[in-house]
Formats: C-alpha cells, structure tokens, sequence
C-alpha cells in the first residue's frame, strides 16, 4: 500500500469540518486496506506507531527535523527556520520547500516502509540515537513527495493534528468491517479491556466480529479506567445509588493500575502511560501485598512516615522524573491505597459486581504499612454520608467515591456513569464542583494582552456523539507566565478552520484541535443562547453556559480531551443546581 494513499487522507480530513465525512473518509480508508496492514495505518492515522502504555516515542525534535530538511534539500537550515515562521507550520514549511525545489522522487513509499522506519527511530536509544535517528528519517523523506513529506514531518514531531478520536475509528472499523456501527459495542469492549485499537482492528480483520467478542484480559496491556460522575449533594448521590452505597476516600494522589505476574510489574497512569519506573519502592511493598497474577488499581499518594499523613498532591509530582533515585524515595516516600481489582488469576472480574470485588480485595490483599484498602464505609442516610465526607477531608483526602452495591455494579471499563459518583466540593466557588474543560478555539486579546488571546473558548465531552460541545468563554484567572505558556501549548494544535469534532456557534479568532484540558470554575450554570453543551436538552433553542468562568492554575495534564467533564455530567450539575434555588 503506499504512503500517498494515507497521506492523501490525511489532506482531506484536515479540509473537513464534518465528523460524519470524517467517519466516512475512514471508513473507505480501512476497506481499502490490506488485511495485514490494518492495525499499522490505525496507529499512524492517530500519528503513533504503538498504543500509550508502550512508551515508544520518536524523540525527534523539530531541529532534528529540520536538520534533516536541510540534508535532503540541501539548503541552509536558517532557511528552512524562516520558512516555518511564515507558514506557521514545520510539516506545510517542508511542503512549500518541496514544491519550490520541484522535488520528484524516483521511488514509491509505502505504508510498511514509512511504518518500519518509524518504529525503528522510536526503538533507537543510547549512545549515538540522536545521529542514528537523524539517518533513519533523512532516507525515509528522500523518497517521499510534497504532500507526503509535509505529513510525515508532523508525525516525527508528534504534532500531526487530525484530532482522530478513537470513538471515530471504532465507528469506522464497525461500518467498514460489520456494515453496522450498531456492532462498535462489541469494538469498544475489546478495546476497553486492552487499550489498543490496532490489535483490536487486526483481530476484526482475520477473525470477524466472533473473534474480537473473545478478546480477553491480558497481564502488560492497561484496562481503560472506569470513569465516575460527579454530584455534591448528599441526598441526590444515594437516591442515583439506590439509597445505599459504598463510601470511599477520594485519595489525593495518582490513580495507578497495577498489573503483577510473579514478580513482573508493570504500572500505568490513568492516561495509560507506563510509570513502572516512577516507583520502585512501591513495587517492593506490593511483593508481600498482592497476589502473585492479579490486575487492580489503587490509589499513590506521598505520606509523612512518621505519622502516616498523606500529604499534598504535589510532592507526588517530584516522583515524574526520568529517573527515580533513592534521593527521590526518601524524600517523598509513597503509600498504595487499593479500590479495586479486575483480574486474579486468570479470571476475569470486571463484569463481578462492586461488593464482590471488594470482599476479593479484602480476602486476597495483605495489609501493611504502606499498603492497605481504601477506607470504606457503607451508608444509607445523609447525616452518615455528610459525616463520613468530612472525615475524609480531614483526614487530607479529596471527598469521597460512592459506589453502588447493586447487582449490576460491573467494573464499566472505559465508561463513566453513576455506578461510581464523586462526592466532592469546591468551597471557593458558587459552583458545586470545578469543570476539566477542552480548549477548542480563542479570541484574541487587547491592551496588555495584546499578541496573546484575550480568553479561550472551553467546551465539555459528548461521549454519545464524539463531540466538544462549548461552555464558556475563559479570560480571568490567567497569569503572565500563563499566556507564554498556553501559546506555547496550543500554537502546535492551531488549525485553520473548526474542528470537524467541535460543536459551536461561536466563531473563534484561532481554532485549536482538542488537545489542553484546563480546570474552571465560576459562579453558575445558566442556560444559554450561544453554547452547544445540552443544546435543545433543557430548553428548545438553548444550551448551557458557566457564567463568571475563572481558570484555577490547574493544568490537566493527567486527562486526555475525552476524559473532561461530559455534557451528562454538566446537565446534572444543572439540574441540582435548580433544585438547590427551590
């Protein structure tokens, strides 16, 4: 299959503003794919050429690639910094240089030769990577055209921008390979349980639907998390709950899932990324823990060994380093609170309700000093729960999860709803809960802000249709050092048009690929003639807006745009909200 093939769509979904085209184009691209090829152009169609948890990077910078322009153009590379000021963009930088040195390549690339290069630049480390890497893409764009060389230089650099959300390809492997989305379910639960769409499309392709129903938990590959809603009000979360739940601390620290076969470890972060390296310490105390072959989650959190106080969010932030040394280990020693567990064994638990679950943990885990269960209570009455949430506070804990204890309270891998609801609240602000919102457009500023935006246009997750539904506009709250660094964050994922995933009215000044989730807070929700979240919901005509948003300080790094604050949840806040007034 050739490279042009891909690059080709990949011009067409950067002109389009519609998701269904984008479906659409996706959809004739992997029916057009060779069967062996499938889950290779899945993975660049998302600009990877891994899933998450395998920590492959190209480790490429953009001087890299430059320096390798320069090599194949053979012109100065200042020349080629200058050219990338004026467009805006290394990737159409490297195509309007092509086209003007008439570049015509004498050899075809394929997708097999453009994917293996690739792999092999990401897999190049040690002594001497740096020049290794630079060779291995030199010969790759030698032989690409000016369209191809604009994408592949975007893919290098990490910055493709086509915002392919895996919603979209599930949708598009549904239709391409079942003839009906209907059968996403079956898709998105393979893919749930092993977060990687590539082998999921690769078993699709050789074994049909049937195959991929048979996917099965795997120790090394991470289970997407099971997400929870949000309420602040004591009465409304036991009556979604049934009038009863489990009551957990809400820990301050880092959602790990832990995955152990002897003494094989492998740790993930909630984005997926592998940080078994981040905690070495961690791993010893889980030895004498842990079953021997088990899959579960828990919460890391720095604590003072003298009294066993958790401590601050942020200490933990010092184990995010490349290499975690024993200065590291003493100065911000860490404990492992355990919520939940998905496989022992070999067997599958993630479809064992929540009190099973539970009662497993409480058999298998042995407690420790630096390891034990989330505290628990399970209540059934207001005044208990208001009790229990205090307790949690006081105790250096965010709030609470409560949990359901139906029958039905499956570990929803990959899903958020009100099996598990956050109990938490924000005492600065008016509103019950802050929102982690995605920056999908800004508007440019004024005065002293001018050369910077003057606010940003935020927006919320629809899960149900895969889209950025806007909420507000964001202008206070922002530092000087804040603006650099936004346009530092966002200048890489400027397109020039609305994202064919974005759902607004408001036309911005600069249009962003859903990319930063930021936290915000403000005075209320109120209902709203300009923005997209809950259009037609609540009241024809009309969505829902934050009034008086104010950015906190707090960068989301740790969420990816389809991990923010969904428009289900921000309809709820809405809804209780009103019944607070009344």
């Amino acid at each position: 299959m050739e490279y042009s093939k891909l690059a080709e769509f990949y011009k067409k979904i950067e002109e389009t503003t519609s998701r269904i085209e984008m479906t659409n184009a996706l959809v004739e691209l992997f029916k057009s794919t060779p069967k062996e090829l499938i889950d290779e152009v899945v993975y660049l169609s998302i600009g990877k050429i891994a899933p998450e948890y395998t920590g492959l990077d190209y480790n490429f910078s953009s001087k890299s690639a430059i320096k390798a322009l320069s090599v194949v153009l053979g012109i100065d590379e200042h020349e080629i910094e200058k050219k990338v000021i004026e467009t805006g963009d290394l990737g159409e930088a490297g195509y309007q240089l092509y086209q003007e040195k008439g570049i015509q390549p004498k050899e075809k690339l394929t997708v097999e030769e453009v994917y293996n290069t690739l792999r092999k630049i990401a897999e190049t480390t040690g002594y001497g990577s740096t020049k290794k890497k630079l060779e291995l893409f030199v010969s790759l764009i030698s032989k690409a055209s000016p369209l191809e060389v604009k994408y592949l230089l975007r893919t290098i650099i990490e910055r493709l921008r086509l915002g392919i959300g895996d919603n979209t390809i599930m949708d598009a492997l549904a239709i391409a390979f079942t003839g009906s989305k209907e059968n996403r379910t079956y898709i998105e639960r393979a893919y749930n349980l092993t977060s990687d769409l590539g082998y999921v499309a690769k078993i699709l392709v050789e074994e049909g639907l049937e195959g991929v129903k048979k996917i099965k938990i795997q120790i090394g590959r991470p289970i997407r998390p099971m997400l929870a809603e949000r309420l602040s009000i004591p009465e409304f979360i036991l009556k979604k709950l049934g009038g009863k739940a489990g009551a957990e601390y809400k820990y301050d620290g880092e959602r790990i899932q832990v995955h152990r076969k002897g003494d094989e470890f492998h740790l993930f972060s909630r984005r997926l990324e592998n940080i078994t390296h981040q905690f070495p310490d961690l791993i010893e105390f889980m030895k004498e823990a842990i079953p021997e072959e088990c899959i579960l989650e828990l919460e890391c959190v720095v604590i003072d060994p003298s009294s066993g106080a958790i401590q601050p969010f942020q200490m933990l932030m010092n184990r995010r380093v490349k290499y975690v040394t024993r200065f590291h280990i003493m100065m911000y020693p860490v404990a492992g609170f355990i919520f939940d567990i998905m496989y022992l064994n070999g067997q599958d638990l993630t479809l064992k309700p929540y009190p099973e679950r539970r009662k497993t943990l409480e058999k298998e885990i042995k407690i420790t000093d630096r390891i034990n269960l989330a505290t628990r209570k399970i209540v059934d009455n207001t005044n208990d729960l208001e009790a229990f949430f205090h307790e949690a506070i006081e105790n250096g804990c965010e709030g609470l999860v409560c949990k359901s204890l139906a029958k039905d309270s499956i570990y929803q891998a990959g899903k958020r709803g009100f099996l598990w609801i956050k109990y938490k609240r924000d005492y600065t602000s008016h509103l019950a809960d802050t929102l982690d919102l995605v920056v999908v457009g800004a508007f440019y500023g004024q005065g002293q802000r001018a050369g910077y935006f003057g606010s940003l246009l935020m927006a919320c997750y629809d899960p149900e249709t895969d889209q950025f539904k806007t909420v507000c506009k964001v202008g206070s709250g922002f530092t000087e050092d804040d603006f650099k660094k936004l346009d530092e964050l966002l200048k890489p994922h400027q397109i020039e048009h609305k994202h064919p995933r974005v759902n607004a009215i408001l036309s911005a000044d600069i249009w962003y690929e859903p990319y930063l989730v930021l936290e915000i807070t403000g005075a209320e929700l109120t209902l709203s003639p300009v923005h997209t979240c809950a259009w037609d919901k609540i009241k024809l005509n009309r969505g829902l807006g934050l009034r008086f948003p104010r950015f906190t300080g707090r960068y989301r790094f740790d969420k990816k745009p389809e991990d923010a604050t969904t428009e289900a949840e921000i309809i709820e806040m809405y809804k209780n909200q009103i019944q607070i007034k009344i």
